[in-house]
């Protein structure tokens, strides 16, 4: 199996659409897995069949995203994207499409809709606090 992570100073993969993001979230639990336990994690819940499974998984692999070992007569699946990467990459390309690259706008469009708690406010402080230090 390739052992390899892909940091944002890579070139990152393309895009994961949220059906794949969703097998990702699988992988980033636990793996290496097999189709078959994938789709016992997610076919249920959102009503997808094997096949499903099985496509979105290919898509992952062309996207070098997910590593296939054989086992056998199946594959096992991998994740190469590590998570914090993959939110990383995601949160900035959030930021620069929707706030021109700032993140000031972000918050403050968050705090005008009310999407904010009192407790994600005070972890947004603590976090400023402990970034001036």
């Amino acid at each position: 199996m390739r052992n390899v992570s892909v940091t944002a100073s890579d070139n990152p993969p393309e895009r994961i659409s949220d059906a794949e993001h969703a097998v990702m979230e699988v992988l980033w639990d636990r793996s290496p897995l097999t189709a078959v336990e994938v789709c016992e994690a997610v076919c249920a819940q959102r009503d997808w069949s094997m096949p499903t499974v099985k496509t979105l998984l290919s898509r992952l692999v062309a996207k070098n995203a997910v590593a296939t070992e054989p086992d056998g007569r199946r594959f096992l699946y991998s994740p190469l994207l590590e998570k914090a990467d993959y939110i990383g990459t995601e949160s900035r390309r959030l930021v620069d499409r929707l706030f021109g690259g700032r993140a000031a706008p972000l918050f403050a469009h968050l705090a005008e809709h009310e999407a904010l708690t009192e407790k994600d406010i005070d972890e947004i402080e603590a976090l400023l606090r402990e970034l001036r230090k």
